[in-house]
């Protein structure tokens, strides 16, 4: 089992708060927001974590270089982004046949559960698992994707940024998949608003075929930092909660 973390982004909605900076390097509690997806891989247990860079990749590798807490990184380059599925797809060498932990390098859970879905994964033999939290929110469901799905997790249909979610399930980046879902990435249809493949048409391909995809719930309080409000919500929702971390530090670069 691999993690493919995504931080090719440069974040242009967040430009004014990176200062120049990849937004996965904005320090978030006293360390770089995406080594908070670094964490959750090497606790789950990957074998080796690959990262999708871009944007002042410099920066990240002087940062972290070729190993995490002991968990060799590999980095691929994404040089125009194009979306979450180019991102996945032009890491297809450097995964192999390998099933992947994917992760986004934007986004933060506490309470995080990946070691729990990835037994899930494997206890189930699932094709996917959909890492899923509960929103009260709706504004912020319409943001990522919604997922429509039975009474024992099986997932039917996703959708991205919905216009009126059914229900308070949201979808997260956290994500496990078969190596074989490469197999679907010609196959996703380019969303006509953004000009780009997205993570829930790439999934829905698979679940189309008939491949059992399962719904996990991932963690707490997930937020997705696309905007200097995902920030401000970031600092007003961790400061709330003490078990976040026992030294707290507001958002900083």
């Amino acid at each position: 089992m691999k993690a493919l973390i995504l931080a090719a982004g440069r974040g242009d909605r967040l430009s004014e708060c990176s200062n120049g900076h990849n937004k996965c390097m904005m320090r978030l509690f006293g360390k770089p927001l995406v080594q908070y997806s670094l964490e959750n891989a090497v606790q789950a247990g990957v074998d080796e974590i690959v990262m999708v860079v871009g944007y002042q990749i410099e920066e990240i590798i002087n940062v972290f270089g070729n190993r995490f807490d002991n968990v060799r990184i590999r980095y691929v380059v994404q040089s125009n982004a194009k979306g979450v599925v180019d991102a996945i797809d032009r890491s297809r060498p450097a995964v192999g046949d390998s099933d992947f932990m994917l992760f986004l390098a934007d986004e933060i859970l506490r309470n995080p559960r990946h070691g729990e879905m990835l037994g899930k994964f494997h206890a189930e033999n699932l094709f996917v698992v959909c890492g899923v939290v509960d929103e009260p929110d709706l504004n912020q469901i319409r943001k990522t994707y919604a997922v429509i799905q039975s009474d024992d997790q099986r997932v039917y249909r996703l959708i991205e940024k919905p216009r009126n979610p059914h229900n308070n399930i949201r979808g997260t980046g956290n994500c496990i998949f078969s190596s074989k879902i490469f197999d679907y990435i010609p196959w996703t249809p380019i969303n006509q608003s953004r000009g780009e493949k997205e993570l829930p048409d790439l999934i829905q391909c698979a679940i189309d075929d008939g491949h059992l995809v399962k719904s996990f719930w991932i963690g707490n309080d997930y937020i997705n930092i696309n905007t200097a409000d995902d920030i401000l919500r970031v600092e007003t929702t961790y400061q709330a909660k003490a078990e976040w971390v026992e030294d707290y530090s507001s958002v900083a670069l």
